[in-house]
């Protein structure tokens, strides 16, 4: 049961790796991390004044549904994200409890891959923008005649570069992708994530929702084994479509964050820092949005959801 108020701003008493845009991770010991999902919101690389409620629980509860489907398929980095499972992992962090709880992943520390895996099922976005100017994705060329949204069949993997902070991601050619990581690797990561997607835009068709495009993130445990990564098919890192609404040749309604870009681009505002205060409004309208696709997805509303055992605790 989801008990807990919104959070800005996480501040355990562990140390402190890195605060980005939405999560806060943290050092529990040499091999473990602890992530914490708030519910800041970022638009154009700026992160908003307000919070949007829920976010950032929705966020791990949606990975970690995921991951447990996954589990027989794919190794992933998740130990525990169920309260009483970290804590008794963790027990320092009992005392921090409200802070953290059904927010926060307990995981393997990984040396991650520098190279995001993004694989498209439509074009849209940056796709779209860069094809319909060149014809193009990541420049190489791309079947003439295709409208805005239109489904792209088979899927393409469009592997881009992870960006320093404040910076965008470059989309690259799959030739930079294996000159960067070496052709097997390289080869690993496009099969893993066609699979992972073909996946979950299998499963989300089942709840009437398009799974547009996605990207996923891979490190190396220190044992060496490759792990699936930070958040998966989320709101977040994903374009979640509603079936009912979609046409080609147009842009689509998204259930992520959308009301919020929406009712910036309303504004004279340059996109750079200071960022404009969130209506109370908008702010109540990406969160529902964020607390709908995790209900059509899992059949559950947020609020009722448990969240899954992992490992020893099954």
């Amino acid at each position: 049961m989801s008990d807990q108020t919104t959070v800005h701003r996480s501040d355990l008493d562990l140390p402190l790796l890195h605060r980005g845009k939405v999560r806060d991770v943290y050092e529990v010991d040499a091999d473990r991390l602890l992530m914490v999902a708030s519910d800041r919101v970022s638009a154009f690389d700026v992160v908003l004044p307000q919070p949007v409620p829920h976010k950032g629980e929705v966020l791990t509860q949606i990975t970690a549904w995921w991951l447990e489907q996954l589990e027989e398929s794919v190794p992933h980095h998740l130990i525990a994200v169920d309260p009483e499972s970290i804590i008794a992992r963790c027990p320092d962090l009992a005392a921090s409890r409200d802070a953290w709880a059904r927010r926060a992943m307990l995981v393997h520390r990984t040396k991650p891959v520098l190279v995001e895996c993004v694989v498209r099922g439509y074009i849209s976005g940056s796709a779209w923008k860069e094809y319909r100017q060149h014809g193009t994705l990541a420049g190489e060329p791309l079947p003439e005649g295709l409208e805005e949204s239109q489904k792209l069949d088979p899927a393409i993997f469009s592997p881009a570069t992870k960006a320093q902070e404040g910076e965008h991601d470059e989309n690259i050619t799959f030739e930079q992708t294996k000159e960067i990581l070496g052709i097997e690797l390289a080869e690993r990561l496009r099969d893993l994530s066609l699979s992972i997607y073909n996946y979950g835009r299998d499963t989300a068709d089942r709840s009437d929702i398009i799974l547009a495009d996605t990207k996923f993130e891979f490190g190396f445990d220190r044992s060496g084994e490759l792990l699936l990564i930070d958040e998966v098919l989320t709101p977040d890192s994903s374009r979640f479509w509603p079936k009912e609404s979609y046409g080609v040749g147009r842009g689509q309604p998204s259930l992520d964050k959308q009301p919020v870009r929406d009712w910036l681009d309303t504004l004279d505002w340059d996109k750079s820092p200071p960022p404009p205060d969130l209506p109370n409004e908008v702010v109540e309208a990406a969160s529902a949005r964020y607390r709908d696709v995790f209900h059509r997805l899992t059949g559950t509303p947020l609020a009722e959801y448990e969240p899954p055992l992992f490992g020893d605790d099954r």
